[in-house]
């Protein structure tokens, strides 16, 4: 390959950039309701599907991201005999990061509501308020507004997080910096790759600041 522009550098991040916004609007979006049926699960009566749940929780949270990733898309070949192809390997890092952040969600969701008033159940049972009215209805408004600077961590912790999805070879942002910055043997693609990060941090950063404004005014 020979010398590239920076134009043509820029170029050809864009598309791990959206490989990167991808994977990362694909992991909140199943990430933040599964995280809520996984805390319902882990405060579960029931002894069997607590003691999983918390097996579960225990397991994604004590284990590096990029060990799960290579157990998702190496798994099914070793376990099952089954070759899902190349094409698995997007669909084996979103599955990956979904259910990562999935267990700390579902930690960040349980501390929360463990967190509110029982006296607000009572008095929302003696209103004829039924347990699912009672939860979405008064307590999940209040505990959305406790967990967000937790939930905010954790979302900007994802955006840097993205660029492990190079562990199986996925185009993203910092796989094809890496690729271009050897071909080229120069620092731009890293530096450009590093802006991304930087500046999509920053996004994010004050989208949650503002929705944190935004519920403290209504609160």
């Amino acid at each position: 390959m020979g010398k590239m522009t920076v134009e043509q550098i820029l170029i050809q991040l864009m598309g791990g950039m959206l490989t990167s916004v991808q994977i990362f609007v694909v992991t909140l979006v199943f990430s933040l309701p599964l995280g809520l049926v996984v805390a319902f699960g882990r405060m579960s009566a029931n002894r069997v599907v607590r003691t999983i749940v918390k097996g579960y929780i225990s397991v994604m949270r004590g284990t590096p991201l990029m060990l799960q990733l290579m157990v998702v898309y190496f798994g099914p070949y070793y376990i099952f005999g089954l070759k899902l192809g190349s094409g698995y390997r997007l669909w084996a890092a979103l599955i990956g990061f979904v259910i990562n952040y999935a267990a700390y969600f579902a930690e960040i969701y349980r501390s929360g509501i463990q967190s509110m008033p029982q006296g607000q159940y009572e008095a929302a049972k003696i209103l004829g308020y039924s347990r699912g009215q009672t939860f979405f209805k008064i307590i999940l408004p209040q505990v959305i507004k406790r967990i967000l600077p937790s939930v905010t961590n954790e979302v900007i912790t994802l955006v840097k997080d993205t660029s492990l999805a190079f562990t199986l070879s996925v185009m993203e942002m910092f796989s094809i910096a890496k690729m271009l910055a050897a071909s080229q043997s120069n620092m731009i693609p890293f530096i450009a790759a590093g802006l991304f990060y930087y500046v999509f941090n920053l996004i994010v950063a004050l989208a949650m600041e503002g929705l944190e404004k935004k519920l403290s005014y209504y609160q």
